[in-house]
């Protein structure tokens, strides 16, 4: 299947995706003997001998992680801050990324590979993978609040869609609610109880598809196996 160019090379761990465009662009990559220097640029990976300054690139060992994310442990792969990153908390045998993200104050679940296709599948708006959190809220939840949460509530880039929600604890000081969403955006959860009254204090993932934490300590990770790998697949393209 061909893909950009330089995904492939970000997915091999040459460099981060913009210094592939980079080297590109500066002449210094080649596929099948003939030197590709502009953008876009695309290449099979499974057909195509690509090299990078005369080095051929060497497809990675497939590696997958299931990650029970620490509060103050962030997503992302570059933090200028220098503050703990959830790819340090795995084996660093292979370069990997996270499947989407998590802020820094949620904790919960979250997945690491290095295999773009799976990356794409998950996180695709298009495949509505479905992602359970649970939230501590402040105040008790009343049932006008869980129909709205329910039929979608609008935020800044338009109505979320329909979500389950369930409410595990109602206090009234704080509550326990249980919310599964098919959408990614932007600190999404934590947005859909503010719009309804119900501001967060802590936010967990506890699934995403057909995986869950069950078992699993803060902090720690596991190999996910080929059956699950397979699971989260058929996830996705059902």
């Amino acid at each position: 299947m061909r893909e950009r160019l330089q995904k492939i090379m970000a997915s091999a761990g040459v460099a981060s995706r913009r210094q592939c465009e980079e080297l590109i662009l500066e002449g210094a990559v080649q596929v099948n003997g003939r030197v590709v220097d502009q953008l876009p640029a695309f290449a099979d990976p499974e057909v195509d001998v690509i090299t990078v300054h005369g080095r051929r690139l060497q497809e990675p060992r497939r590696v997958y992680y299931l990650l029970n994310k620490p509060k103050g442990v962030i997503s992302t792969s570059n933090d200028p801050q220098g503050r703990p990153r959830a790819i340090d908390l795995v084996p660093g045998e292979a370069r990997v990324f996270c499947v989407g993200r998590l802020d820094a104050e949620t904790t919960g679940l979250i997945i690491l590979t290095n295999d773009a296709e799976l990356t794409d599948l998950l996180t695709h708006p298009k495949y509505k993978v479905l992602k359970t959190y649970v939230a501590k809220v402040a105040g008790r939840v009343e049932s006008e609040a869980v129909e709205k949460l329910k039929r979608g509530v609008w935020l800044a880039e338009g109505r979320t869609g329909r979500s389950a929600v369930k409410v595990l604890r109602r206090g009234h000081h704080d509550s326990l609610v249980e919310i599964t969403i098919s959408q990614s955006l932007n600190r999404q959860v934590r947005r859909m109880l503010a719009k309804v009254g119900l501001p967060v204090q802590s936010l967990k993932r506890t699934r995403i598809g057909p995986l869950s934490l069950e078992g699993l300590g803060v902090g720690k990770y596991r190999p996910l196996s080929k059956a699950e790998v397979a699971a989260l697949k058929r996830a996705a393209t059902a």
